[in-house]
């Protein structure tokens, strides 16, 4: 749409983060932040205790949420780790929203 500034492109990045993350909270707030950046993806829990998604969009915003990811996190999280990999330019947005999955 209009918003999408010229040049800006798109971007697609996993993450993964890793410290005290498990529970609701994590995944509510982290969805929370993406929709607030008007960024489309998903997150989930591991089975090994870390949360981990992939979030596209703007890469401005992404890197926003990168920041927030690393930095912030939900007020009962305790990151230690964020990591981020397969970061790729993207053309179009492959999901519509961003999800929690189960």
């Amino acid at each position: 749409g209009a918003a999408m500034a010229e040049g800006e492109g798109l971007v697609s990045v996993d993450y993964e983060v890793s410290g005290k993350v498990q529970g609701s909270s994590e995944r509510k707030y982290t969805q929370g932040e993406a929709k607030r950046l008007g960024l489309v993806g998903w997150v989930q829990n591991t089975s090994h205790g870390t949360v981990q998604g992939q979030v596209q969009g703007p890469t401005a915003r992404v890197r926003e949420l990168q920041e927030w990811l690393r930095k912030i996190g939900s007020p009962q999280s305790r990151i230690s780790r964020a990591e981020f990999s397969n970061e790729k330019k993207i053309t179009a947005l492959e999901h519509k929203d961003f999800q929690i999955l189960k």
